[in-house]
């Protein structure tokens, strides 16, 4: 099996977090947990102009992320108790409830934020990309929940092939720290200057 991510097109996303409240729901978690997380972007300005009037100049958009499954994922160096695992088969990072202690130094370490901390359970967990559903032939739950059909998932060079190689927009760390299993349809404000 080959290592597994997502695509985004984010140029469809409308921000509905449908894909954070079916992964909350399934997933059963606390308010504040959140393993799927759209954040709005938005920069610019309003310009008054000197006869009448006031002219925008605004961008906005929304950006659907979660954990990436990183080839060089920063969070399994910092668990000090070898709770967090990649998948050799499909390159899927899991934490190990019986093992993680809740140090939270994952937590720290992740640039994307996926990895979020249960104060219940004083323990860290994060996506798994729904593996268990994906083992009955179904699809993660965010995919399957998003109206606009703005994420799909499956082997990532695939998606590589099928929709390009962008995985960093505006307002991302850069994809050179862990090298995200992610690609991305970038809206057409979000596009680095190289993309």
């Amino acid at each position: 099996m080959a290592q597994l991510g997502f695509y985004i097109n984010q140029s469809l996303c409308t921000g509905c977090k449908a894909c954070t409240v079916a992964c909350k729901d399934k997933n059963n978690l606390d308010v504040g947990i959140n393993f799927r997380r759209v954040y709005p972007y938005e920069e610019g300005t309003f310009v008054e102009q000197p006869t009448r009037g006031i002219v925008q100049n605004i961008k906005a958009y929304y950006f659907s992320i979660s954990c990436n499954h990183c080839k060089k994922a920063a969070c399994i160096p910092s668990c000090p108790t070898g709770a967090i695992v990649k998948n050799k088969q499909n390159g899927i990072v899991t934490i190990a409830q019986d093992v993680c202690q809740g140090a939270q130094l994952c937590i720290k370490a992740c640039p994307y934020g996926a990895p979020q901390y249960n104060k219940r359970e004083f323990k860290s967990n994060k996506c798994d990309f729904c593996i268990d559903l994906q083992e009955k032939g179904e699809e993660p739950v965010c995919v399957a929940a998003c109206p606009m059909r703005a994420i799909e998932f499956g082997p990532i060079e695939e998606l590589r092939k099928k929709y390009g190689t962008v995985s960093q927009i505006k307002g991302m760390p850069s994809n050179t720290l862990t090298q995200p299993n992610l690609v991305i349809k970038p809206h057409r404000d979000a596009r680095l200057s190289s993309n």
